[in-house]
């Protein structure tokens, strides 16, 4: 990148609130600690979702019944789930068909604090994930405490979450689409899995951002190193 370009750059970066998904840095110890973006919160009554293009927060849809996500609920940037993630996923289920689902990797972030609202930053440690199937696509819930929470630092991996929470998500995940009394389901959760391989899925999904957004990546990193 020329000098003139970088410099614009740079000053754009002071003027204008950066992108979620492409402006926050994934974070330099991933995918042992990773950045994450925070949509929608445990109080919300309304599904919040970013909006891919402008980067704010849109409402996906109101919460129609009692169904609400028990914890912080996001998507780590600079990340994309597609031809890795698929592959992932097919190895582990031997479901030939399955393709990713194109959006950023999703986390699930747990603390003890009560967090008001979504459109933050919040550093988090990955634990383990669900290996979800929504629609013949990888959807993987990555599941992470927050970094430094007095309660919930202490866990390390999945198998240290009581079986009573991973049952509560699982819940709310495989019925947050279903309407009442359908028996029609949108999405399953096949696996959950520990820290190892919720590292692997980060990591594959780093990959298949970096092969969606090489240009990007490119002048992000040459804005920041200059």
């Amino acid at each position: 990148m020329n000098s003139e370009l970088s410099s614009l750059w740079q000053s754009l970066s002071l003027l204008l609130r950066s992108h979620p998904w492409h402006g926050i840095p994934i974070g330099e110890e991933a995918p042992h600690t990773v950045n994450t973006y925070i949509e929608t919160v445990p109080s919300d009554t309304v599904k919040y979702e970013i909006d891919k293009k402008s980067g704010f927060l849109k409402v996906d849809r109101p919460q129609k019944y009692s169904s609400i996500c028990p914890t912080l609920y996001g998507f780590i940037p600079q990340t994309y789930c597609a031809k890795r993630i698929a592959e992932f996923c097919r190895q582990a289920t031997g479901r030939p068909h399955i393709v990713g689902d194109d959006d950023p990797l999703d986390i699930c972030v747990l603390t003890e604090k009560t967090i008001s609202h979504g459109d933050m930053i919040v550093r988090a440690i990955p634990i383990g994930g669900f290996r979800m199937i929504d629609g013949g696509q990888a959807d993987d819930k990555i599941i992470a405490v927050m970094y430094g929470d007095a309660l919930y630092g202490s866990w390390h991996d999945i198998k240290d979450c009581p079986r009573a929470f991973i049952d509560r998500l699982r819940h709310y995940f495989l019925t947050y689409k279903d309407l009442p009394d359908s028996n029609d389901r949108h999405c399953e959760i096949t696996h959950v899995y520990d820290q190892q391989e919720a590292m692997e899925v980060i990591s594959r999904a780093r990959e298949d951002y970096k092969e969606k957004f090489p240009q990007l990546e490119s002048m992000m990193n040459d804005v920041l190193n200059d």
